[in-house]
């Protein structure tokens, strides 16, 4: 009898504490903690007065004290199809979407003027995902879960020490883990352990402060210490806008699954997207991502060489100067793309050597193989 009741007791215990640790996960991560210090509903209530450094969005006055206290957050999204849909993605304040394995595209969603509860898949790192990243100002975080690192040029997590951004803002989940970073099998049911990984910028936002790093680092240095916006101009009038635009392309000939669409709408002045000939869905919101604008870069795209020999690992011309088209408020134009480095910003050129002004709202970079074709209607 006394065996029995102990064994009870422990069967009682065990069950105890895994319903105790699924409320703690499911509600410090995903629940209470994020929730309490996200600041994305506050544009609705308050006066859109305080202009978004990043992409020039208007916000209210909480969401500036918010970002004040922090720096720009680039999170590594994958776009496998058994990722989809992915959380976050339509609440960054910019994305950059490259190709990072055999034809697959992976985003980097940069956040800083508003949260996201949850992001994700998050996945690796790759070289030319850094360059993007690196021209967010002093010490961007950068969020990742592992990465390439084949001794050559495609060597990220080598690049990542190199610059001594490892253990500082280099947020990688190998070193970081959980409750930062967790699994979540639930979200997308039978898919590889590989696609469930996710995070929260609040709790990325959290550890870069537990590493010194908020609006200023560890030596006091702000990270917007030298950053130039980029230039920002307001909506034309509904009366300007033209009445419909389609811009479509793909990357790798033979991945369908990643040709993109962007649909104009001149109501609103956004382009809502289509992911492999599908509504590409914010997961969490259950609303079509928009962008207010689609910057195309051309780039030089070659294999790496160091040893995978099926388009894993690959390299893209990021510096220098290249062919670029800038799509918004229903119309493209051509354009001229420059980079000095990798910590200096990505910016738009005219003929004239003018600078392009985006409109205010999210920006989508994309980035294509040099001699792609991209077709508007």
């Amino acid at each position: 009898m006394g065996k029995k009741y102990i064994a009870l007791f422990l069967l009682f215990y065990a069950l105890t504490f895994v319903v105790g640790y699924a409320v703690v996960f499911r509600g410090g991560v995903s629940g209470t903690k994020t929730a309490s210090s996200s600041n994305t509903n506050s544009q609705k209530e308050e006066p859109k007065t305080e202009e978004c450094p990043l992409n020039g969005e208007m916000y209210g006055k909480t969401n500036r004290a918010a970002w004040e206290k922090r720096r720009p957050l680039g999170i590594m999204v994958e776009n496998s199809t058994d990722a989809r849909p992915q959380s976050g993605l339509g609440s960054a304040n910019v994305v950059f979407e490259v190709v990072a394995e055999g034809g697959i595209t992976r985003f980097l969603s940069v956040f800083y003027c508003q949260d996201a509860k949850i992001v994700g898949p998050v996945r690796s790192a790759r070289v030319y995902f850094l360059d993007f990243i690196g021209g967010f100002g002093n010490y961007p975080l950068y969020a990742h879960v592992g990465g390439a690192n084949t001794p050559g040029p495609a060597d990220a997590l080598g690049q990542i020490e190199k610059m001594d951004w490892a253990g500082y803002n280099d947020l990688n989940q190998f070193s970081v883990g959980f409750p930062v970073f967790w699994r979540d099998y639930d979200r997308l049911p039978g898919v590889a352990v590989e696609h469930t990984m996710y995070s929260s910028t609040t709790l990325l936002w959290d550890k870069g402060s537990q590493r010194g790093l908020t609006e200023v680092d560890k030596k006091g240095v702000a990270w917007n210490e030298g950053f130039s916006p980029w230039v920002f101009k307001d909506d034309p009038t509904q009366k300007q806008r033209p009445k419909e635009q389609v811009v479509s392309f793909g990357f790798w000939d033979k991945s369908p699954a990643f040709n993109v669409r962007w649909s104009y709408d001149p109501q609103t002045n956004t382009y809502t997207r289509e992911n492999g000939g599908e509504k590409h869905i914010d997961k969490d919101t259950g609303k079509q991502i928009t962008t207010k604008n689609i910057a195309i870069l051309f780039m030089d795209e070659s294999d790496a060489q160091d040893g995978y020999d099926k388009g894993q690992h690959l390299l893209y011309d990021t510096t220098g100067s290249g062919k670029a088209m800038l799509v918004h408020d229903g119309v493209a134009k051509s354009a001229t793309w420059k980079k000095k480095d990798r910590f200096t910003q990505i910016r738009l050129y005219d003929e004239s050597g003018q600078e392009l002004e985006f409109t205010r709202g999210t920006i989508w970079f994309e980035l294509l193989p040099t001699g792609n074709q991209v077709k508007i209607v």
